[in-house]
Protein backbone atom coordinates (compact mmCIF):
# COMPACT_ATOMS: atom_id res chain seq x y z
CA UNK A 1 0.00 0.00 0.00
CA UNK A 2 1.31 3.45 -0.90
CA UNK A 3 2.32 6.00 1.75
CA UNK A 4 -0.69 8.16 0.79
CA UNK A 5 -3.17 5.38 1.46
CA UNK A 6 -1.33 4.26 4.61
CA UNK A 7 -1.52 7.76 6.02
CA UNK A 8 -5.16 7.94 5.01
CA UNK A 9 -5.87 4.67 6.83
CA UNK A 10 -4.03 5.77 9.97
CA UNK A 11 -5.91 9.06 9.98
CA UNK A 12 -9.23 7.28 9.57
CA UNK A 13 -8.37 4.80 12.32
CA UNK A 14 -7.69 7.64 14.76
CA UNK A 15 -11.18 9.05 14.30
CA UNK A 16 -14.31 7.93 16.11
CA UNK A 17 -16.53 6.25 13.55
CA UNK A 18 -20.31 6.14 13.74
CA UNK A 19 -20.25 2.45 12.80
CA UNK A 20 -19.14 0.12 15.58
CA UNK A 21 -16.03 -1.78 14.46
CA UNK A 22 -15.99 -5.52 14.01
CA UNK A 23 -13.78 -7.63 16.25
CA UNK A 24 -11.56 -10.33 14.74
CA UNK A 25 -9.68 -12.66 17.07
CA UNK A 26 -7.43 -15.49 15.95
CA UNK A 27 -6.98 -16.75 19.50
CA UNK A 28 -9.79 -16.37 22.03
CA UNK A 29 -7.36 -16.82 24.95
CA UNK A 30 -5.02 -14.02 23.88
CA UNK A 31 -6.09 -10.39 24.26
CA UNK A 32 -3.15 -9.29 22.11
CA UNK A 33 -4.62 -11.18 19.14
CA UNK A 34 -7.75 -9.02 19.04
CA UNK A 35 -7.85 -6.61 16.10
CA UNK A 36 -10.43 -3.90 15.41
CA UNK A 37 -11.42 -3.41 11.79
CA UNK A 38 -13.49 -0.43 10.66
CA UNK A 39 -16.32 -1.57 8.41
CA UNK A 40 -16.58 1.89 6.87
CA UNK A 41 -13.88 4.44 6.22
CA UNK A 42 -14.93 8.02 5.51
CA UNK A 43 -13.09 9.39 2.51
CA UNK A 44 -11.26 12.66 2.29
CA UNK A 45 -11.76 15.13 -0.52
CA UNK A 46 -10.27 13.93 -3.79
CA UNK A 47 -8.20 16.42 -5.78
CA UNK A 48 -7.72 15.08 -9.30
CA UNK A 49 -4.91 16.16 -11.58
CA UNK A 50 -5.69 17.37 -15.08
CA UNK A 51 -4.22 15.10 -17.74
CA UNK A 52 -4.37 14.65 -21.50
CA UNK A 53 -3.91 11.51 -23.53
CA UNK A 54 -5.47 8.91 -25.78
CA UNK A 55 -8.23 7.75 -23.41
CA UNK A 56 -9.10 11.30 -22.46
CA UNK A 57 -9.62 12.09 -26.14
CA UNK A 58 -11.52 8.84 -26.67
CA UNK A 59 -13.88 9.76 -23.85
CA UNK A 60 -14.47 13.12 -25.52
CA UNK A 61 -15.31 11.45 -28.84
CA UNK A 62 -17.73 9.01 -27.19
CA UNK A 63 -19.20 11.35 -24.58
CA UNK A 64 -19.88 14.42 -26.70
CA UNK A 65 -22.21 12.67 -29.20
CA UNK A 66 -24.15 11.07 -26.33
CA UNK A 67 -24.38 14.39 -24.52
CA UNK A 68 -25.49 16.17 -27.68
CA UNK A 69 -28.15 13.52 -28.31
CA UNK A 70 -29.42 13.81 -24.72
CA UNK A 71 -29.72 17.62 -24.95
CA UNK A 72 -31.09 17.90 -28.50
CA UNK A 73 -33.58 15.03 -28.85
CA UNK A 74 -36.33 16.74 -26.76
CA UNK A 75 -36.14 19.73 -29.14
CA UNK A 76 -36.60 17.67 -32.31
CA UNK A 77 -40.09 17.56 -33.80
CA UNK A 78 -41.44 14.69 -35.93
CA UNK A 79 -44.95 14.83 -37.38
CA UNK A 80 -45.82 17.82 -35.22
CA UNK A 81 -44.78 16.26 -31.87
CA UNK A 82 -41.50 15.86 -29.96
CA UNK A 83 -39.29 13.16 -31.41
CA UNK A 84 -39.18 11.39 -28.05
CA UNK A 85 -41.93 12.03 -25.52
CA UNK A 86 -43.09 9.72 -22.74
CA UNK A 87 -46.60 11.08 -22.27
CA UNK A 88 -47.60 9.45 -18.99
CA UNK A 89 -51.04 11.12 -18.56
CA UNK A 90 -52.07 9.99 -22.05
CA UNK A 91 -50.23 6.67 -21.69
CA UNK A 92 -48.48 7.20 -25.00
CA UNK A 93 -44.76 6.81 -25.58
CA UNK A 94 -43.62 8.52 -28.76
CA UNK A 95 -40.21 7.34 -29.92
CA UNK A 96 -39.28 8.94 -33.23
CA UNK A 97 -41.70 7.61 -35.85
CA UNK A 98 -43.43 5.08 -33.59
CA UNK A 99 -45.93 5.37 -30.76
CA UNK A 100 -46.04 2.72 -28.05
CA UNK A 101 -48.84 2.02 -25.59
CA UNK A 102 -49.07 0.23 -22.24
CA UNK A 103 -50.00 -2.90 -24.20
CA UNK A 104 -46.46 -2.78 -25.62
CA UNK A 105 -44.89 -3.15 -22.18
CA UNK A 106 -43.28 -6.40 -23.31
CA UNK A 107 -40.99 -4.38 -25.57
CA UNK A 108 -39.70 -2.46 -22.55
CA UNK A 109 -38.98 -5.74 -20.78
CA UNK A 110 -37.07 -6.93 -23.83
CA UNK A 111 -35.05 -3.70 -23.98
CA UNK A 112 -34.03 -4.13 -20.34
CA UNK A 113 -33.07 -7.78 -20.84
CA UNK A 114 -31.08 -6.97 -23.98
CA UNK A 115 -29.32 -4.12 -22.18
CA UNK A 116 -28.37 -6.46 -19.34
CA UNK A 117 -26.93 -9.05 -21.72
CA UNK A 118 -25.10 -6.34 -23.65
CA UNK A 119 -23.58 -5.17 -20.38
CA UNK A 120 -22.53 -8.72 -19.51
CA UNK A 121 -21.00 -9.24 -22.94
CA UNK A 122 -19.03 -6.00 -22.90
CA UNK A 123 -17.87 -6.59 -19.32
CA UNK A 124 -16.56 -10.06 -20.11
CA UNK A 125 -14.60 -8.60 -23.02
CA UNK A 126 -13.33 -5.21 -21.83
CA UNK A 127 -14.37 -4.83 -18.20
CA UNK A 128 -16.17 -1.76 -16.88
CA UNK A 129 -15.75 0.48 -19.93
CA UNK A 130 -19.41 1.42 -19.59
CA UNK A 131 -18.59 2.96 -16.20
CA UNK A 132 -15.47 4.70 -17.45
CA UNK A 133 -16.75 6.16 -20.71
CA UNK A 134 -20.55 6.35 -20.97
CA UNK A 135 -22.07 6.05 -17.49
CA UNK A 136 -23.94 9.31 -16.72
CA UNK A 137 -22.39 9.44 -13.26
CA UNK A 138 -18.88 9.40 -14.76
CA UNK A 139 -19.70 11.77 -17.63
CA UNK A 140 -21.30 14.38 -15.38
CA UNK A 141 -18.63 13.97 -12.68
CA UNK A 142 -15.82 14.59 -15.16
CA UNK A 143 -17.78 17.55 -16.54
CA UNK A 144 -18.03 19.04 -13.05
CA UNK A 145 -14.31 18.34 -12.47
CA UNK A 146 -13.51 20.22 -15.69
CA UNK A 147 -15.45 23.20 -14.36
CA UNK A 148 -13.48 22.90 -11.13
CA UNK A 149 -10.21 22.95 -13.08
CA UNK A 150 -11.38 25.99 -15.02
CA UNK A 151 -12.43 28.01 -11.96
CA UNK A 152 -9.91 26.93 -9.33
CA UNK A 153 -6.93 25.62 -11.28
CA UNK A 154 -5.16 22.28 -11.30
CA UNK A 155 -4.69 19.93 -8.35
CA UNK A 156 -2.00 21.79 -6.41
CA UNK A 157 -3.76 25.12 -6.93
CA UNK A 158 -7.04 23.74 -5.58
CA UNK A 159 -5.35 22.24 -2.52
CA UNK A 160 -3.65 25.55 -1.84
CA UNK A 161 -6.88 27.47 -2.39
CA UNK A 162 -8.81 25.32 0.10
CA UNK A 163 -6.15 25.85 2.75
CA UNK A 164 -6.20 29.61 2.34
CA UNK A 165 -8.46 31.83 4.44
CA UNK A 166 -11.53 33.26 2.78
CA UNK A 167 -10.68 36.20 0.54
CA UNK A 168 -12.42 37.99 -2.30
CA UNK A 169 -10.48 35.87 -4.81
CA UNK A 170 -11.41 32.61 -3.09
CA UNK A 171 -15.04 33.67 -2.79
CA UNK A 172 -15.17 34.57 -6.49
CA UNK A 173 -13.61 31.29 -7.60
CA UNK A 174 -15.81 29.14 -5.36
CA UNK A 175 -19.02 30.98 -6.23
CA UNK A 176 -18.20 30.83 -9.96
CA UNK A 177 -17.67 27.08 -9.72
CA UNK A 178 -20.94 26.46 -7.91
CA UNK A 179 -22.83 28.77 -10.24
CA UNK A 180 -21.61 26.81 -13.27
CA UNK A 181 -22.32 23.54 -11.47
CA UNK A 182 -25.89 24.53 -10.77
CA UNK A 183 -26.33 25.83 -14.33
CA UNK A 184 -25.27 22.45 -15.73
CA UNK A 185 -27.46 20.66 -13.19
CA UNK A 186 -30.47 22.84 -14.04
CA UNK A 187 -30.04 22.22 -17.78
CA UNK A 188 -29.79 18.50 -17.00
CA UNK A 189 -32.99 18.56 -14.94
CA UNK A 190 -34.94 20.56 -17.54
CA UNK A 191 -33.78 18.24 -20.33
CA UNK A 192 -34.69 15.11 -18.39
CA UNK A 193 -38.20 16.35 -17.60
CA UNK A 194 -38.39 17.45 -21.26
CA UNK A 195 -38.65 13.77 -22.17
CA UNK A 196 -41.94 13.58 -20.23
CA UNK A 197 -43.49 16.95 -21.05
CA UNK A 198 -42.88 19.13 -24.14
CA UNK A 199 -39.72 21.05 -23.35
CA UNK A 200 -40.87 24.30 -24.95
CA UNK A 201 -43.96 24.38 -22.74
CA UNK A 202 -41.80 23.47 -19.76
CA UNK A 203 -39.42 26.38 -20.29
CA UNK A 204 -42.28 28.82 -20.85
CA UNK A 205 -43.84 27.60 -17.63
CA UNK A 206 -40.60 28.07 -15.69
CA UNK A 207 -40.38 31.67 -16.88
CA UNK A 208 -42.20 34.04 -14.49
CA UNK A 209 -45.30 35.87 -15.70
CA UNK A 210 -46.94 38.98 -14.27
CA UNK A 211 -50.68 39.38 -14.00
CA UNK A 212 -51.49 42.75 -15.67
CA UNK A 213 -54.49 43.28 -13.39
CA UNK A 214 -53.10 42.44 -9.96
CA UNK A 215 -49.38 42.73 -10.69
CA UNK A 216 -48.71 39.38 -9.02
CA UNK A 217 -45.93 37.17 -10.44
CA UNK A 218 -46.94 33.58 -11.22
CA UNK A 219 -45.59 30.54 -13.03
CA UNK A 220 -47.73 28.68 -15.55
CA UNK A 221 -46.37 25.22 -14.85
CA UNK A 222 -47.74 22.09 -13.23
CA UNK A 223 -46.35 21.56 -9.74
CA UNK A 224 -45.22 18.02 -10.61
CA UNK A 225 -43.13 19.22 -13.58
CA UNK A 226 -41.56 21.97 -11.44
CA UNK A 227 -40.83 19.53 -8.60
CA UNK A 228 -39.13 16.93 -10.80
CA UNK A 229 -37.13 19.58 -12.66
CA UNK A 230 -35.58 20.91 -9.46
CA UNK A 231 -35.33 17.43 -7.95
CA UNK A 232 -33.21 16.09 -10.80
CA UNK A 233 -31.22 19.33 -10.92
CA UNK A 234 -30.48 18.98 -7.22
CA UNK A 235 -29.55 15.30 -7.49
CA UNK A 236 -27.22 16.06 -10.41
CA UNK A 237 -25.58 18.85 -8.40
CA UNK A 238 -25.22 16.54 -5.39
CA UNK A 239 -24.03 13.39 -7.19
CA UNK A 240 -21.61 14.95 -9.68
CA UNK A 241 -20.44 17.85 -7.53
CA UNK A 242 -20.19 16.42 -4.04
CA UNK A 243 -20.64 12.65 -3.85
CA UNK A 244 -18.72 11.71 -7.01
CA UNK A 245 -16.67 8.58 -6.29
CA UNK A 246 -18.91 7.68 -3.34
CA UNK A 247 -21.66 6.81 -5.82
CA UNK A 248 -19.35 4.39 -7.65
CA UNK A 249 -17.97 2.88 -4.45
CA UNK A 250 -21.00 2.51 -2.23
CA UNK A 251 -24.19 3.12 -4.23
CA UNK A 252 -23.66 1.49 -7.63
CA UNK A 253 -24.60 -2.23 -7.57
CA UNK A 254 -22.62 -2.92 -10.75
CA UNK A 255 -19.33 -2.57 -8.88
CA UNK A 256 -20.39 -5.32 -6.50
CA UNK A 257 -21.27 -8.06 -8.98
CA UNK A 258 -18.79 -7.24 -11.74
CA UNK A 259 -16.30 -9.79 -10.39
CA UNK A 260 -18.73 -12.55 -11.36
CA UNK A 261 -18.35 -11.55 -15.01
CA UNK A 262 -14.56 -11.06 -15.01
CA UNK A 263 -12.20 -13.85 -16.01
CA UNK A 264 -8.47 -14.03 -16.62
CA UNK A 265 -8.88 -12.97 -20.26
CA UNK A 266 -11.00 -9.88 -19.51
CA UNK A 267 -9.29 -6.70 -20.66
CA UNK A 268 -8.99 -4.19 -17.83
CA UNK A 269 -6.56 -1.58 -16.54
CA UNK A 270 -3.58 -3.41 -15.01
CA UNK A 271 -0.26 -2.36 -13.54
CA UNK A 272 2.68 -4.43 -14.80
CA UNK A 273 4.30 -5.17 -11.46
CA UNK A 274 6.97 -7.36 -13.05
CA UNK A 275 8.22 -4.40 -15.01
CA UNK A 276 7.50 -1.63 -12.53
CA UNK A 277 8.82 -3.04 -9.25
CA UNK A 278 10.80 -2.17 -7.32
CA UNK A 279 9.41 1.37 -7.57
CA UNK A 280 11.24 4.47 -6.45
CA UNK A 281 12.54 7.91 -7.51
CA UNK A 282 15.63 8.28 -9.63
CA UNK A 283 17.44 10.76 -11.82
CA UNK A 284 16.69 10.91 -15.52
CA UNK A 285 20.08 9.53 -16.64
CA UNK A 286 20.59 7.15 -13.70
CA UNK A 287 21.17 3.44 -14.30
CA UNK A 288 18.17 2.45 -12.25
CA UNK A 289 18.37 -1.20 -13.26
CA UNK A 290 21.71 -1.50 -11.52
CA UNK A 291 20.11 -0.04 -8.40
CA UNK A 292 17.46 -2.75 -8.48
CA UNK A 293 14.62 -0.40 -9.46
CA UNK A 294 11.80 -0.98 -11.94
CA UNK A 295 10.24 1.45 -14.39
CA UNK A 296 7.82 2.93 -11.84
CA UNK A 297 9.31 6.14 -10.42
CA UNK A 298 6.60 6.32 -7.72
CA UNK A 299 5.38 9.73 -8.88
CA UNK A 300 1.79 8.85 -7.83
CA UNK A 301 0.33 10.53 -10.91
CA UNK A 302 -1.78 7.43 -11.52
CA UNK A 303 -3.36 8.01 -8.10
CA UNK A 304 -3.74 11.77 -8.52
CA UNK A 305 -5.74 11.49 -11.76
CA UNK A 306 -8.02 8.68 -10.56
CA UNK A 307 -11.62 9.93 -10.14
CA UNK A 308 -12.39 7.15 -7.62
CA UNK A 309 -9.15 7.67 -5.64
CA UNK A 310 -7.53 4.25 -5.85
CA UNK A 311 -3.97 3.12 -6.48
CA UNK A 312 -4.02 0.80 -9.48
CA UNK A 313 -0.57 -0.45 -8.48
CA UNK A 314 -2.19 -2.35 -5.61
CA UNK A 315 -3.93 -4.65 -8.09
CA UNK A 316 -7.37 -4.94 -9.62
CA UNK A 317 -9.99 -3.35 -7.33
CA UNK A 318 -13.76 -3.28 -7.54
CA UNK A 319 -13.77 0.54 -7.42
CA UNK A 320 -11.82 0.80 -10.70
CA UNK A 321 -14.10 2.04 -13.50
CA UNK A 322 -11.59 1.43 -16.34
CA UNK A 323 -11.60 5.09 -17.35
CA UNK A 324 -7.97 4.89 -18.53
CA UNK A 325 -6.88 8.18 -16.93
CA UNK A 326 -4.12 6.40 -15.02
CA UNK A 327 -2.93 4.93 -18.34
CA UNK A 328 -2.66 8.41 -19.87
CA UNK A 329 -0.89 9.75 -16.77
CA UNK A 330 1.62 6.90 -16.67
CA UNK A 331 2.30 7.12 -20.41
CA UNK A 332 2.98 10.85 -20.01
CA UNK A 333 5.54 10.15 -17.28
CA UNK A 334 7.11 7.32 -19.27
CA UNK A 335 7.53 9.68 -22.23
CA UNK A 336 9.29 12.21 -20.01
CA UNK A 337 11.59 9.54 -18.61
CA UNK A 338 12.11 8.08 -22.13
CA UNK A 339 10.87 4.67 -20.95
CA UNK A 340 8.58 2.42 -23.02
CA UNK A 341 4.87 3.07 -22.62
CA UNK A 342 2.47 0.50 -21.19
CA UNK A 343 3.55 0.21 -17.56
CA UNK A 344 -0.15 0.70 -16.84
CA UNK A 345 -2.31 -0.48 -19.73
CA UNK A 346 -5.47 -2.24 -20.81
CA UNK A 347 -4.59 -5.91 -20.78
CA UNK A 348 -5.64 -9.20 -19.20
CA UNK A 349 -4.29 -11.09 -16.23
CA UNK A 350 -3.17 -13.91 -18.53
CA UNK A 351 -1.38 -11.47 -20.83
CA UNK A 352 0.62 -10.10 -17.89
CA UNK A 353 1.79 -13.60 -17.00
CA UNK A 354 2.07 -15.36 -20.36
CA UNK A 355 2.17 -12.50 -22.88
CA UNK A 356 -0.96 -13.67 -24.72
CA UNK A 357 -4.70 -13.73 -24.20
CA UNK A 358 -7.75 -15.29 -25.83
CA UNK A 359 -10.41 -12.90 -27.01
CA UNK A 360 -12.95 -15.47 -28.18
CA UNK A 361 -13.71 -18.03 -25.49
CA UNK A 362 -16.85 -20.11 -24.83
CA UNK A 363 -18.26 -17.71 -22.25
CA UNK A 364 -17.96 -14.65 -24.48
CA UNK A 365 -19.20 -16.60 -27.51
CA UNK A 366 -22.29 -17.71 -25.58
CA UNK A 367 -23.09 -14.17 -24.42
CA UNK A 368 -22.65 -12.82 -27.94
CA UNK A 369 -24.80 -15.53 -29.51
CA UNK A 370 -27.65 -14.93 -27.05
CA UNK A 371 -27.36 -11.16 -27.48
CA UNK A 372 -27.50 -11.34 -31.29
CA UNK A 373 -30.49 -13.70 -31.14
CA UNK A 374 -32.41 -11.45 -28.74
CA UNK A 375 -31.68 -8.32 -30.78
CA UNK A 376 -32.86 -10.10 -33.92
CA UNK A 377 -36.11 -11.23 -32.29
CA UNK A 378 -36.68 -7.75 -30.85
CA UNK A 379 -36.14 -6.00 -34.20
CA UNK A 380 -38.46 -8.47 -35.93
CA UNK A 381 -41.17 -8.00 -33.28
CA UNK A 382 -40.99 -4.20 -33.44
CA UNK A 383 -40.95 -4.10 -37.24
CA UNK A 384 -43.99 -6.43 -37.42
CA UNK A 385 -45.86 -4.75 -34.59
CA UNK A 386 -49.50 -4.16 -35.52
CA UNK A 387 -50.76 -0.62 -34.97
CA UNK A 388 -54.21 -1.81 -33.83
CA UNK A 389 -55.44 -3.93 -30.97
CA UNK A 390 -58.85 -5.33 -30.09
CA UNK A 391 -60.23 -6.51 -26.76
CA UNK A 392 -63.49 -8.43 -26.54
CA UNK A 393 -65.32 -8.54 -23.21
CA UNK A 394 -68.57 -10.33 -22.58
CA UNK A 395 -71.25 -7.93 -21.41
CA UNK A 396 -71.55 -8.67 -17.70
CA UNK A 397 -74.85 -6.83 -17.42
CA UNK A 398 -76.64 -9.24 -19.71
CA UNK A 399 -77.49 -12.94 -19.53
CA UNK A 400 -74.96 -15.42 -20.84
CA UNK A 401 -77.15 -15.88 -23.85
CA UNK A 402 -80.63 -15.08 -25.04
CA UNK A 403 -82.91 -17.25 -27.16
CA UNK A 404 -85.18 -15.33 -29.54
CA UNK A 405 -87.26 -17.58 -31.71
CA UNK A 406 -84.81 -19.78 -33.57
CA UNK A 407 -81.81 -17.51 -32.80
CA UNK A 408 -79.29 -17.58 -29.94
CA UNK A 409 -77.68 -14.23 -29.08
CA UNK A 410 -74.61 -13.19 -27.08
CA UNK A 411 -73.72 -9.58 -26.24
CA UNK A 412 -70.11 -8.37 -26.23
CA UNK A 413 -68.20 -5.14 -25.75
CA UNK A 414 -65.51 -4.64 -28.40
CA UNK A 415 -62.75 -2.12 -27.63
CA UNK A 416 -60.64 -1.03 -30.60
CA UNK A 417 -57.38 0.86 -30.05
CA UNK A 418 -55.97 2.64 -33.10
CA UNK A 419 -52.27 2.81 -32.19
CA UNK A 420 -51.24 4.07 -35.60
CA UNK A 421 -50.13 7.68 -36.13
CA UNK A 422 -52.95 8.33 -38.64
CA UNK A 423 -56.71 7.84 -38.80
CA UNK A 424 -58.29 4.60 -40.08
CA UNK A 425 -61.74 3.17 -40.76
CA UNK A 426 -62.08 -0.32 -39.31
CA UNK A 427 -64.44 -3.12 -40.32
CA UNK A 428 -65.66 -5.51 -37.61
CA UNK A 429 -66.25 -9.14 -38.59
CA UNK A 430 -67.08 -12.35 -36.75
CA UNK A 431 -66.17 -15.88 -37.80
CA UNK A 432 -66.40 -19.37 -36.38
CA UNK A 433 -67.44 -22.93 -37.03
CA UNK A 434 -71.04 -21.88 -37.68
CA UNK A 435 -72.60 -19.03 -39.61
CA UNK A 436 -72.58 -16.20 -37.06
CA UNK A 437 -74.21 -12.87 -37.71
CA UNK A 438 -73.10 -9.58 -36.17
CA UNK A 439 -75.69 -6.97 -35.30
CA UNK A 440 -74.66 -3.44 -34.39
CA UNK A 441 -72.04 -1.02 -35.62
CA UNK A 442 -69.86 -2.74 -38.20
CA UNK A 443 -67.73 0.17 -39.44
CA UNK A 444 -65.80 2.42 -37.02
CA UNK A 445 -63.80 5.55 -37.87
CA UNK A 446 -60.97 6.19 -35.44
CA UNK A 447 -58.57 9.10 -35.30
CA UNK A 448 -54.89 8.73 -34.47
CA UNK A 449 -54.50 7.18 -31.02
CA UNK A 450 -58.26 6.98 -30.45
CA UNK A 451 -59.80 4.19 -28.39
CA UNK A 452 -63.41 3.29 -29.23
CA UNK A 453 -65.74 0.92 -27.41
CA UNK A 454 -68.79 -0.49 -29.18
CA UNK A 455 -71.40 -3.06 -28.00
CA UNK A 456 -72.25 -5.78 -30.51
CA UNK A 457 -74.76 -8.62 -30.65
CA UNK A 458 -73.77 -11.88 -32.25
CA UNK A 459 -76.41 -14.43 -33.17
CA UNK A 460 -76.56 -17.88 -34.70
CA UNK A 461 -79.28 -20.39 -35.61
CA UNK A 462 -80.10 -22.49 -32.57
CA UNK A 463 -80.28 -25.60 -34.68
CA UNK A 464 -76.67 -25.07 -35.84
CA UNK A 465 -75.21 -25.27 -32.33
CA UNK A 466 -73.83 -28.65 -31.38
CA UNK A 467 -72.22 -27.61 -28.10
CA UNK A 468 -73.06 -25.11 -25.34
CA UNK A 469 -69.62 -23.48 -25.74
CA UNK A 470 -68.30 -22.52 -29.15
CA UNK A 471 -65.16 -20.62 -30.11
CA UNK A 472 -65.51 -17.54 -32.31
CA UNK A 473 -63.11 -14.87 -33.59
CA UNK A 474 -63.81 -11.15 -33.82
CA UNK A 475 -61.57 -9.40 -36.31
CA UNK A 476 -61.05 -5.69 -36.99
CA UNK A 477 -59.35 -4.66 -40.25
CA UNK A 478 -58.44 -1.26 -41.61
CA UNK A 479 -60.44 -0.51 -44.77
CA UNK A 480 -57.51 1.27 -46.41
CA UNK A 481 -54.84 -1.30 -45.47
CA UNK A 482 -55.82 -4.93 -44.94
CA UNK A 483 -52.40 -5.67 -43.34
CA UNK A 484 -53.54 -3.65 -40.32
CA UNK A 485 -55.71 -6.22 -38.60
CA UNK A 486 -56.20 -7.70 -35.16
CA UNK A 487 -58.14 -10.75 -33.99
CA UNK A 488 -59.48 -11.72 -30.58
CA UNK A 489 -60.87 -15.16 -29.74
CA UNK A 490 -63.79 -15.55 -27.37
CA UNK A 491 -66.53 -18.01 -26.49
CA UNK A 492 -70.10 -18.07 -27.73
CA UNK A 493 -72.45 -19.54 -25.12
CA UNK A 494 -75.63 -21.39 -26.05
CA UNK A 495 -78.17 -23.65 -24.36
CA UNK A 496 -77.06 -27.01 -23.08
CA UNK A 497 -79.47 -28.70 -25.47
CA UNK A 498 -80.43 -27.46 -28.89
CA UNK A 499 -84.04 -28.40 -28.08
CA UNK A 500 -84.00 -26.40 -24.85
CA UNK A 501 -85.93 -23.16 -24.67
CA UNK A 502 -83.85 -21.77 -21.76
Amino acid sequence: MSEKHSAKKQSADSKVESVEPAVIASDSNSQSAVHYVDLYESDHKVYTRKITGFFQKLRRYTGLPLMAAYLLIPWLVIDGRPAMLFDLPERKFHIFWMTFWPQDGMFLAWVLIISAFALFTVTVLVGRVWCGFTCPQTVWTLMFISVEHFCEGDRNQRIKLDRQPWTANKLFRKSSKHFLWFTIAFITGVTFVGYFTPIRELLLGLWPNRDPTTGFVYWDIHYAAAFWTFFFAGMTYLNAGWMREQVCKYMCPYARFQSVMYDRETLAVHYDAGRGEKRGPRKHDEDYKAAGLGDCIDCSWCVQVCPVDIDIREGLQYECINCGLCVDACDTVMDKMEYPRGLIRFTSADALETGRTRFWRPRLFGYTLVLVAMVGVFVYAVSHRLPVSVDVIRDRGARLYRVTGDQVQNVYTVKINNMDRRAHTYDIRVSGEHEYRLRGLRVVELDEGEIFTVPVRISVDRSALTSPTNEIEITVTAADDDTITATQKTSFIGPKSVNSSE
